[in-house]
């Protein structure tokens, strides 16, 4: 029966409690099948893809959201069908219950189904975000794949690097004239972030993986979500940051980081942008990169955005010596962002 297509949607959720629809099924073929993906911040954030048909909608669970490049396959795992009241569906859903977090529609729109069985979905999408043909297939039990099927439509977007370096500054003296920003130096372990849907990649000066370090910012990618972007940063804290850190960076195991993050946690504090959007910004200026950096608002229990002061490097730095720190970074507002290398655009500056 029809009805019976909701009755493991309906079995896993307690309508008295959360706020989802119950739904019924409709069997009223639309002219132009709608899809919706949403975004959804649960145990893990992944992309929900909602495909309108006979009545309710297929639903798959995509832990790296919708890939824009055929060369990348995606993992899909295959759900429960939905109501079609979810094309809409957005908020949150309460701790204790099945899917349990928020959620918002990240893309709507109609699709053209080419072939839809048990098996296999070929479709193309017409939406805000996401357009073009994709296959879904099965590879193992619930795991499906999702692949784009058409070519990039921008052929000039890449995928995040992993061979980026931080830029350094030199030691050098407070500028005198031109326009120059000043922030604070902050000791601690100098990362770039590589960020990609589902997936936040921190690598130190040498290009190693240190993600496991720190398990308390793994929540970052919950707050970019769907951007491609490669980020600098500093991981540092409030006392003995030297030792701290190598503590982390010597854990064997991931119960000690947990425990050592719990005990002595850290913070990252990002300071640049060199990838954005799928693009690389390493030529725009550093005020450009800067606002970009800013709009991103990053900001959470254990990373933030560092403070920059648009004048008063004098001033800085004796706010600094006061502090017991003697050290703030000046840079150059023009200045291009030099991967893997120093620059006099950038002054480490001592008192």
């Amino acid at each position: 029966m029809a009805s019976d297509r909701l009755t493991d949607y309906r079995r896993k959720r307690d309508f008295d409690a959360t706020p989802e629809p119950a739904g019924v099924v409709d069997d009223d073929a639309a002219d132009q099948p709608r899809f919706v993906i949403q975004q959804h911040s649960a145990t893990r954030l992944h992309w929900d893809l909602r495909l309108e048909h006979d009545g309710v909608l297929l639903s798959w669970a995509l832990p790296r959201g919708v890939p824009w490049d055929p060369k990348q396959n995606h993992l899909a795992v295959h759900t429960e069908d939905h109501p079609l009241e979810y094309l809409d569906f957005h908020g949150d859903i309460p701790a204790g219950q099945y899917g349990a977090g928020s959620m918002f529609v990240w893309d709507h729109g109609w699709y053209e189904p080419h072939e839809l069985t048990d098996t296999k979905a070929v479709v193309t999408f017409h939406g805000e975000r996401t357009h073009g043909r994709y296959a879904l297939f099965p590879t193992r039990g619930r795991d499906w794949i999702i692949h784009r099927m058409d070519p990039p439509l921008d052929a000039e977007r890449a995928s995040v690097p992993d061979d980026l370096r931080p830029m350094t500054p030199v030691p050098g003296p407070l500028p005198k004239r031109g326009a120059w920003a000043y922030e604070l130096h902050w000791p601690g372990l100098r990362v770039l972030a590589a960020c990609e849907p589902g997936l936040v990649v921190l690598r130190d000066a040498d290009g190693r993986d240190v993600s496991a370090a720190f398990p308390e910012l793994r929540p970052i990618g919950r707050q970019t979500g769907s951007l491609e972007a490669v980020l600098d940063g500093v991981i540092t804290a409030t006392d003995g940051a030297a030792e701290l850190i190598g503590r982390r960076l010597e854990a064997k195991s991931d119960s000690t980081r947990r425990r050592l993050a719990k005990d002595r946690p850290v913070a990252l504090a990002f300071v640049d942008v060199l990838w954005h959007a799928g693009y690389p910004i390493l030529t725009r200026p550093w005020d450009e990169r800067r606002a970009l950096l800013e709009e991103l608002a990053l900001q959470g229990d254990a990373w933030t955005t560092s403070t920059v002061w648009q004048e008063g490097g004098a001033d800085l730095l004796a706010a600094a010596e006061a502090r017991g720190m003697g050290r703030i970074l000046a840079k150059k507002r023009s200045s291009p962002y030099r991967p893997g290398q120093s620059s006099d655009d950038w002054r480490d500056v001592r008192a």
